[in-house]
């Protein structure tokens, strides 16, 4: 039932003074919050911790939510500029990629020539994860927005404050800095899988 509910009714809801209707949110939202930040900082505890606070941060400026984009997508950029801020404190940013979405990235970067064994998928995956700890710190976000938290190009546009095309020739530069990486690191660990 809670899955009908849309977050637009759960939030005027909660607006409107229904405060443990937040909890809905919640439950929608923590693992995806979660993955987000532990991909980010890499520690668990603190992935813990940030994603607390991203919820947090989320109820205190419910009100400034405009549905002009989806609840996710305010959702990430609260999570990303949360992480964001406790990396600066500890001088160094670090992105991994989450294990969900590699293949198809391993797709789109032409590195997927024939459909894996599950052992095969899971060395890939790590190397994928590898080489995209290798990117650029905003290549990389691009990288984990588009593929591992599934934000669309205007989605993307709205977090990063980048016109959407010019997030679209972006992620296509990171792609290809990914590729490249990928086949001066890895090309031989991929030719025995």
């Amino acid at each position: 039932m809670q899955e009908a509910i849309q977050d637009a009714d759960i939030i005027q809801r909660v607006l409107k003074g229904e405060q443990q209707a937040f909890s809905i949110l919640v439950d929608r939202y923590q693992h995806f919050v979660f993955t987000i930040v532990l991909r980010m900082v890499n520690n668990r505890e603190e992935a813990e911790e940030l994603a607390q606070d991203t919820f947090v941060k989320a109820y205190r400026f419910l009100a400034d939510f405009n549905n002009n984009s989806k609840f996710s997508t305010w959702l990430y950029s609260i999570a990303n500029n949360t992480c964001l801020s406790f990396l600066r404190k500890k001088q160094g940013i670090t992105i991994s990629a989450e294990e969900g979405q590699i293949s198809l990235l391993a797709e789109r970067t032409g590195m997927a020539e024939k459909a894996p064994s599950r052992s095969e998928e899971r060395s890939q995956k790590a190397l994928m994860a590898l080489a995209i700890q290798k990117l650029p710190a905003q290549d990389a976000e691009l990288i984990t927005l588009f593929y591992m938290a599934e934000q669309s190009l205007d989605e993307i546009g709205t977090i990063t404050g980048t016109d959407t095309n010019h997030v679209k020739v972006k992620l296509f530069r990171a792609r290809q800095k990914l590729k490249t990486i990928i086949e001066k690191y890895y090309s031989n660990e991929l030719s025995h899988l």
